[in-house]
């Protein structure tokens, strides 16, 4: 009898098993960057008309997001165990008689777990104890190999497969794009870096998704994706392909992945292409964005940020595309042919026919230094109005003129006056002035704002 019960606990067990390995090729997953993963998975699991119960591996999730694929199928109910460790399949155990084995005489004995926290176990003559008598030797049926799910569904007739959805974490994906500079022109390549956290799956369809996704506050159940080193691997395939679905863009991955806990596999986004590049210096803004403006006089100098634009008009390779927001790193050749990092930075979302700007850093040869040269101020019944002058210089040490941005910028009620170069209101909030400094040269642009506040 006993034989027979451990040999129906080891079918259940490796029906589970094959359920998951089955599974893998019939599994599809969208990865989204705030760590969700959404899978799909068909299982060959016979499902009856009516009512029907059944015990699936799927590994981690969150159980309360399972939904059915198959419309003619409504999930009723489900109870998920994750607890796969010795201390809870002792909790399992509480009422039933299992077999220990003494640590050095190798002697068993069949006694019954009475319960746990604190353990209790009840020897065949009666007497109970509070330490186990040995290693443990679990029937097969309470060991988890996985996670398992225990689904009651309806289905409206009967079905050869289930197919079932379901949300899990850990995971993500980044976008990382390389813009090599040549001229006026840049070569941009772009990847997406996937971890497919605690999964562990063979040959799946691979989906990432751009976009703010809406979520709820409630927090996914934690999981990991395993200690120890990361590994990347780059996957050997073709780009992927986009499409818009909702507000997002989605990318599917040709081919199939092979997908391990602490793996990164990267994939191309898009085939390398080419595209005309700006380079701009701006001298940020000194005024704070709201409230009073104290008397500074010497405000120091005053780093001259670099920034790229990549050009990306309609009806181009470039320019159609969808560019999920990432990381982007700037390389320059140098004389002997060598790519070195210039700069690195940020980007968001970028909707197709829209330019790519890219902060890199500051100018070495390029400085600037902002004096405010007057400060007055006087108040009526409700305000304070001030007037202050600005003077910035702004010195060039290249050998070639370069083009210069001074920018203010501060909400409220305020305004340039007067300035030696033609101030451009460029929003509500900012205005520009443009100005061109020579080579080995300099230029002192001065202005006067009044704010109120």
């Amino acid at each position: 009898m006993q034989t027979r019960h451990l040999m129906s606990g080891l079918l259940v067990v490796a029906a589970l098993v094959a359920s998951a390995a089955d599974a893998s090729a019939q599994t599809s997953l969208t990865i989204y960057s705030d760590g969700r993963i959404l899978a799909r998975r068909t299982l060959p699991v016979a499902v009856p008309q009516g009512t029907s119960q059944h015990r699936l591996a799927l590994g981690l999730l969150e159980p309360g997001t399972v939904f059915a694929l198959d419309q003619a199928i409504t999930v009723l109910g489900s109870q998920f165990d994750a607890a796969v460790d010795d201390q809870n399949t002792m909790r399992r155990a509480v009422g039933r008689r299992i077999l220990f084995r003494h640590p050095t005489s190798g002697d068993t004995i069949r006694v019954t777990v009475l319960g746990v926290d604190p353990e209790r176990f009840q020897f065949p003559d009666g007497s109970v104890a509070f330490a186990r008598p040995g290693q443990p030797l679990y029937p097969a049926d309470l060991v988890l190999i996985d996670p398992t799910l225990t689904l009651s569904i309806r289905s409206s007739a009967a079905r050869s497969a289930l197919g079932l959805g379901w949300f899990t974490g850990g995971g993500g994906w980044q976008a990382h794009y390389a813009v090599t500079l040549d001229g006026a022109t840049a070569r941009v390549a772009g990847h997406a870096a996937i971890n497919a956290g605690p999964l562990s799956l063979d040959s799946v369809e691979v989906q990432v998704l751009a976009g703010s996704v809406g979520r709820a506050s409630q927090p996914m159940l934690r999981q990991t994706a395993g200690r120890g080193e990361v590994m990347v691997m780059a996957a050997e395939m073709d780009v992927a392909s986009s499409e818009q679905v909702g507000e997002a863009y989605l990318y599917t991955i040709p081919g199939r992945l092979t997908l391990r806990p602490g793996v990164v596999t990267t994939v191309a986004l898009f085939e390398s292409a080419t595209a005309p590049v700006e380079r701009n210096y701006v001298v940020p803004s000194s005024l704070p964005y709201r409230g009073a403006i104290g008397q500074y006089g010497d405000m120091g100098e005053t780093p001259v940020a670099v920034s790229y634009t990549l050009k990306r008009p309609a009806r181009t390779p470039f320019g159609d595309l969808a560019v999920p927001g990432g990381v982007v790193r700037l390389y320059q050749r140098d004389e002997a042919g060598r790519a070195q990092l210039i700069g690195e930075g940020g980007v968001r979302h970028t909707a197709p026919g829209q330019d790519l700007r890219i902060d890199a850093g500051s100018a070495f040869d390029l400085t600037a230094r902002r004096v405010q040269t007057t400060y007055t101020t006087r108040r009526d019944s409700l305000r304070t109005i001030m007037l202050a002058d600005y003077q910035v210089t702004i010195a060039n040490a290249k050998d070639s003129a370069v083009t210069v941005d001074v920018l203010e910028e501060r909400t409220g009620e305020w305004r340039v006056v007067q300035s030696s170069v033609t101030g451009e209101r460029i929003s509500s909030t900012r205005t520009r002035f443009r100005v061109r400094v020579p080579p080995q040269g300099q230029v002192v642009v001065t202005y006067r704002i009044e704010a109120q506040w």
